[in-house]
């Protein structure tokens, strides 16, 4: 049976432990707070881009590009943007989740993958997965210039046809308790994808602006800025996902260990109680039998 300096040493231990995740919390909810006014200040400017290539591909016959060639999905590159570190509830188990059911449904076709995040890299590289790159430690402070390193990487890959399309799986930051599982498609650029917005916006990107260049060399600088713009968001958005699951996640450890400090307590005031009360029978019978 535990003694009462065994009850002692088990709650500082988990005080000790409290005080950590307690840190981690306000920690994470600092740094959410920065990382969520970013991922939702990216997305009028990734919709309105879009919006506007989508204007000009409506103005142009027959679009050619390298980046709206469509081929045969025989190749396949996935993005797969997990968290740096753990303690962070099921974040990246679901994202890794997600990714093996993307893999599976496209069973029988060649899968590389280019991982976002430690954990992500660690376990796809664990599975067998054919790595084409790895970017650790970019997701904590999002920077525009590692994403534009993706994507022109992606884009070489994609014009020199060794793969056949690309889709990013990432987790899209709703609300702090409720984050969004996404898979999406990120080449070949889609050249409609109005199913996307509201009718109203719909009828706003076909809006005749004035040009001064070409439709087809606009073009040309847009379907980059699209691509970076897009990868940019995920980022973005993963990394205020992230750090709203770890903020939930040592907030609840936080909880669930003041549940067993005060379960510790009430045991070790047992066991206290018990002792005294063993004392003051012996001293009782110890007394009675000397009388």
């Amino acid at each position: 049976m535990p003694t009462l300096l065994d009850f002692r040493r088990r709650i500082r231990s988990v005080k000790n432990t409290q005080q950590i995740t307690r840190a981690m919390k306000f920690v994470s909810a600092a740094m959410l707070r920065r990382a969520q006014e970013a991922a939702l200040a990216a997305r009028p400017y990734a919709r309105e881009l879009a919006r506007m290539l989508r204007s000009i591909m409506s103005r142009i016959a027959e679009p050619q590009h390298p980046l709206l060639a469509r081929r045969p999905e025989e190749r396949i590159l996935a993005l797969v943007l997990t968290g740096e570190r753990g303690l962070a509830g099921a974040f990246n188990a679901n994202i890794l989740r997600k990714a093996q059911d993307f893999f599976r449904a496209n069973k029988g076709k060649k899968i590389s993958t280019i991982p976002i995040g430690r954990k992500g890299r660690d376990a796809l590289k664990k599975a067998g997965f054919n790595i084409i790159a790895e970017y650790v430690n970019v997701l904590a402070r999002v920077d525009f210039g590692t994403a534009r390193e993706i994507a022109t990487l992606v884009r070489e890959l994609y014009a020199k046809e060794e793969i056949d399309s690309v889709y990013i799986v990432f987790n899209e930051f709703k609300t702090v308790m409720t984050s969004n599982l996404v898979v999406e498609k990120l080449l070949p650029v889609e050249a409609f994808r109005t199913e996307e917005e509201p009718a109203a916006e719909r009828a706003n990107s076909q809006v005749d602006y004035i040009y001064e260049q070409p439709a087809e060399q606009l073009l040309d600088k847009l379907l980059p800025r699209y691509v970076e713009t897009q990868l940019l968001r995920a980022m973005l958005e993963s990394s205020a996902a992230e750090h709203a699951a770890r903020m939930t996640a040592m907030e609840s450890a936080t909880k669930n260990a003041g549940d067993v400090i005060e379960a510790l307590t009430l045991h070790m005031n047992k066991v206290r109680q018990a002792a005294i009360t063993k004392e003051i029978i012996e001293i009782v019978s110890g007394a009675s039998y000397g009388a």
